[in-house]
């Protein structure tokens, strides 16, 4: 294992991207799971997948098959050569690798901001009205969301980062 490894997940438009960006404005390792692990596949075999068989609803579908691979992040888990990673994303295949972190923060916003976010975000999932629902239908209910540390990301990202570096001891 590394040194210290924590994973921030949450629901589309909770500010994972924000969070990670000031994490590594501070000088923290951060992997944006998004950005650089998450690929369209089987949950439980991590098998790539094309798409959405027919018929299927493919936001639906694809936000279910969203996920990491379970080789790359136990082995970025394990690099020593930093004090502390941050794991920033969502993955529908947690489950997988949730044993690797020291700490895991969910992060979470009110349904009025998220909404707020949502429409400032025209080329980003959650903004297209169908996805909207989707995204406010997982919020409501958690949907596809570990279990953590709760993190209220309605104040400013500086803050909300303040909150989570504060909950690492």
């Amino acid at each position: 294992m590394g040194i210290k490894n924590y994973l921030i997940e949450g629901g589309s438009g909770t500010g994972k991207t924000s969070v990670a960006t000031e994490l590594e404005r501070r000088g923290y390792h951060v992997v944006h799971g998004d950005r650089v692990l998450a690929y369209v596949g089987d949950p439980e075999t991590g098998q790539a997948l094309a798409g959405p068989p027919e018929g299927a609803d493919r936001i639906v579908w694809g936000y279910a098959h969203w996920i990491w691979p379970v080789d790359k992040v136990r082995a970025i888990a394990a690099d020593t050569t930093h004090p502390v990673t941050f794991f920033c994303g969502g993955s529908r295949n947690f489950d997988k690798f949730l044993d690797l972190f020291d700490k895991v923060f969910v992060l979470d916003i009110d349904v009025e901001t998220l909404n707020r976010r949502l429409d400032g975000r025209p080329n980003e999932p959650g903004f297209e009205p169908a996805e909207r629902a989707l995204v406010l239908r997982y919020h409501d209910t958690r949907g596809y969301l570990p279990v953590g540390i709760n993190i209220d990301t309605a104040d400013t990202v500086p803050s909300v980062v303040d909150d989570i570096l504060a909950r690492l001891t």
